[in-house]
């Protein structure tokens, strides 16, 4: 099997890997996140114009019509430079369900806002007492007349602080039904907060929320299947951020004990150490190879796509534990240190590995054969 980039996937890697160089340094990453609006609109309109926000969407709709696999690419250099911008929620998540659950009319009205970067969504799906099964959905939608009500509680919605409409989950006619809401109107309420990692989650409370018949995305009460295959797709897309982040910690451990000095030598020098900063290798390597695997076997919608996500983020939430402590142990009391990039790349994979299911979570379901 050919692993090799093609033409377009090594042109977008090239210019994402650029784009971190030059515009994305740790200093000004910590201002974005100390920033009111925790981003900048400024790398938004970038990104609209590296076409980065186009990606994934479909050609017939103003997108470059690319797969899961050139989308892990870019991923992986955004994971790099823990990037805080809302591509995940906006492009990622959301785009991606009204791809496969809205109207040609929403589509071609809704895809070609977000490629031009005008406009941003997020994907409320979570709720307080489950993390990742959408089948536990108590958020509820009912029939009033010609429009729908809305009661719900929406826990961890990522990038709802900025976004121009929220997508909400809710259960109707037996079924789970997804719904577009505007965050400002009456009976929405946004509770704001940063997460550990810098960027920003948001509880949405949704009490008497009235909306048309045109803010039904999909069909009554059958949306689950395509919610379901977003979500494992994304799984493979956040995996790859933790595998960009992997590989930053990797390199600078490895350069970090070639100057560090102990004992009148470089600590590198110690054979203890070198065995460490080859088990962390192994298990980047490991991680990059699984994520490729999962990526090819989710863009074609494989029947065993379930199973390759939680394999991937079972591994992914071993791996990037035991790599992110190995770089914080090997880099000493610096380590911790706020002013250096490690704890916060740390910080973000562990940050990872809680959304859209824990590695325990992924594990049982492994474990349980997804009955």
């Amino acid at each position: 099997m050919d692993f090799s980039l093609s033409d377009f996937q090594s042109m977008m890697q090239n210019s994402a890997a650029r784009f971190i160089s030059e515009k994305y340094d740790f200093a000004t990453r910590r201002q974005l996140v100390a920033s009111e609006l925790g981003y900048s609109e400024d790398n938004w309109d970038s990104f609209a114009e590296l076409g980065w926000l186009a990606l994934p969407i479909a050609e017939a709709y103003g997108g470059l019509g690319g797969d899961l696999v050139d989308t892990v690419i870019l991923q992986q250099e955004l994971g790099k430079g823990l990037v805080v911008e809302p591509y995940f929620s906006t492009v990622l998540l959301s785009a991606a369900l009204i791809q496969r659950l809205g109207s040609e009319e929403q589509k071609q009205e809704l895809l070609s806002q977000v490629i031009g970067g005008e406009l941003k969504l997020a994907f409320a799906y979570a709720e307080s007492h489950f993390s990742y099964d959408v089948s536990q959905t108590k958020a509820m939608a009912n029939p009033v007349g010609d429009h729908y009500v809305i009661n719900g509680h929406k826990a961890v919605v990522l990038g709802a602080k900025t976004a121009d409409t929220i997508l909400v989950c809710a259960r109707i006619s037996g079924g789970i039904s997804v719904f577009l809401v505007d965050p400002k109107q009456a009976g929405v309420s946004l509770r704001c907060y940063a997460t550990n990692n810098g960027q920003q989650a948001t509880e949405v409370i949704l009490e008497q929320v009235k909306v048309g018949q045109d803010a039904l995305l999909g069909g009554l009460g059958d949306a689950l299947t395509d919610i379901n295959t977003v979500l494992d797709q994304a799984i493979v897309a956040l995996c790859a951020e933790a595998v960009g982040a992997m590989e930053k910690l990797v390199n600078a451990t490895t350069e970090y004990v070639k100057t560090r000095e102990q004992f009148g030598q470089k600590i590198g020098k110690f054979q203890v150490l070198q065995h460490r900063l080859v088990d962390m290798f192994i298990e980047y390597e490991q991680s990059k190879s699984m994520l490729y695997f999962a990526a090819m076997q989710l863009a074609h919608e494989d029947p065993e796509s379930q199973r390759a996500a939680s394999m991937l983020k079972t591994k992914i939430g071993n791996s990037s534990r035991f790599i992110g402590q190995q770089a914080i142990q090997l880099h000493g009391g610096m380590g911790m240190a706020d002013e250096l990039d490690v704890g916060h790349y740390f910080k973000h994979m562990t940050a990872i590995n809680c959304l859209l299911g824990s590695r325990d979570y992924h594990l049982w379901r492994l474990v349980d054969g997804f009955g």
